[in-house]
């Protein structure tokens, strides 16, 4: 590769956004199902869009719907491995990445990242999210566009080649 370009934030973002909509919103309507309507209470969730669309957001809090640990678990699981099966397949993008011209490369050599890479940055990924989102917010500052969980996993989002 002679010229590396990095992705920015909002760029990230948006195949963020995509693998929401086309990734994991199917994967958790199919775990939903799986679960015969077990994995949270929907109809409290009703309740409480009801509650919080006619001004009484404190009655909607108060009634948290009950969800399952193991259906959580079995989601989250379903969700990280077609993650890293489309790494694998499509050479560090997923359908989000793939779409905005954006991949996932080791951040030394820009080349296709191993397991071991795959495995941190996901777990890196949940620092990312526990640090209140700074981990992710990094991206926009510095120069080489890494987050938390890409210099926790040496890897970096860049621009596909044309």
């Amino acid at each position: 590769m002679k010229n590396i370009k990095y992705a920015g934030f909002w760029i990230r973002f948006l195949a963020s956004f995509l693998d929401t909509l086309f990734l994991a919103l199917p994967v958790a309507v199919f775990i939903y199902f799986l679960s015969d309507g077990n994995w949270f209470d929907f109809s409290q969730y009703q309740q409480n869009m009801q509650y919080a669309m006619s001004g009484n957001a404190e009655k909607a809090l108060v009634n948290i719907p009950k969800t399952s640990a193991m259906w959580e678990i079995i989601n989250l699981l379903t969700v990280v491995l077609i993650t890293i099966l489309f790494w694998r397949k499509w050479k560090g993008a997923t359908p989000g990445k793939k779409f905005v011209g954006i991949k996932i490369v080791d951040a030394k050599t820009f080349l296709e990242v191993d397991n071991q890479q795959a495995f941190t940055r996901i777990i890196g990924m949940f620092a990312s999210i526990f640090s209140l989102g700074i981990g992710f917010i990094m991206v926009a500052f510095r120069q080489d566009k890494c987050g938390l969980h890409d210099l926790l996993a040496s890897t970096a989002v860049i621009y596909e080649e044309k």
